[in-house]
């Protein structure tokens, strides 16, 4: 091919690209118009206290659940039942709150398990359309780790699982999901969410950062400087970095993806449109990214926790820090 000839199709490319790319912005500010409108439910203000110890760890959870019950009441006062529903759930004495916020679409953090005493740690992070409303479904993701790594820990390994909705996730059909804005405001809340965690387990607890969709963005956005043993990122729509090295951490990185996830077929570009990078660049499961690629099954983008599923065995085998029985 002649130099003229590859500078045409050079400039083709990158053209369809920023079409692609065009095409997605445009879509994703047409489509959400019907759904702003909803009017905030209110909620109050969160509890302020010192980050939790192993000692004021109870008291913590109580004064979130307090949180949840007066969300609770306010959401059912603004006529809002799907609201307190939710709120109400979280409310419940079995749960353990380390933080919670009604107001908005909400975040909460829920430990499964006992963080005082756990050798390992996963740190569940979210990807789009995650908020209290919808928060059921994360939390069932959360709950069936916590019981494969019951079934996969050796002997006198004690672990627990972090479900962190600490951020205001994106919509799946909205310009945010398609640029990095709410994963560079979600990082520095991760690895603060990391050092307080850290406080409570000591030295010794080994952490992992499992990273579902929106959120694998978020994980490399945090990865530099935290105190992490792996990374591990499903459904991934790309990161916004062009290789796992670019995200300077010592951590393991992995990735995965199920055979029938439509992130798959999402185009893995970055281009400058209207002063905003649109995009995640390189395809985290691609060699040229350079993790470590492990198997997810059939499944397809909501299916990586899925009980028995080949990724939540391989998701829980990393957690637990057995990297060669991971299967590839």
């Amino acid at each position: 091919m002649g130099s003229r000839s590859a500078a045409g199709w050079r400039r083709r490319v990158s053209t369809a690209r920023r079409t692609v790319l065009a095409a997605l912005i445009c879509g994703a500010v047409v489509l959400p118009l019907a759904g702003a409108a909803r009017p905030e439910t209110p909620a109050p203000t969160p509890s302020v206290s010192a980050a939790p110890t192993a000692g004021t760890l109870d008291e913590a959870y109580a004064a979130h659940r307090a949180d949840a019950a007066e969300a609770s009441r306010m959401a059912a006062a603004h006529g809002d039942r799907r609201r307190a529903a939710a709120d109400r759930a979280m409310a419940d004495p079995s749960r353990h709150l380390l933080a919670f916020d009604g107001r908005g679409a909400g975040q909460a953090t829920e430990v499964l398990g006992d963080l005082t005493r756990a050798d390992r740690v996963a740190v569940l992070v979210p990807g789009s359309d995650t908020s209290l409303d919808t928060y059921g479904r994360f939390r069932a993701a959360a709950l069936a780790l916590h019981a494969r790594l019951a079934v996969e820990a050796p002997e006198g390994t004690r672990t627990a699982v972090v479900a962190w909705l600490g951020y205001e996730t994106p919509g799946t059909v909205s310009t945010a999901v398609a640029t990095t804005g709410r994963a560079d405001r979600a990082a520095p809340k991760l690895r603060a969410l990391l050092d307080v965690l850290r406080g409570i387990t000591g030295p010794t607890a080994r952490f992992s950062l499992l990273c579902h969709s929106y959120g694998s963005v978020v994980c490399a956005r945090a990865a530099e400087g935290a105190d992490v043993a792996d990374i591990a990122l499903v459904g991934s729509p790309g990161t916004g970095a062009d290789s796992a090295s670019e995200l300077r951490t010592g951590a393991r990185v992995w990735a995965a993806r199920g055979a029938d996830d439509w992130v798959g077929h999402v185009p893995h570009l970055s281009a400058d449109l209207f002063g905003t990078t649109v995009g995640f660049g390189t395809d985290p499961v691609s060699p040229g990214f350079g993790a470590r690629v492990f198997a997810a099954g059939d499944g397809g983008h909501s299916d990586y926790f899925a009980p028995g599923s080949v990724s939540l065995r391989n998701l829980a085998r990393i957690t637990l820090g057995e990297t060669t029985e991971v299967t590839r």
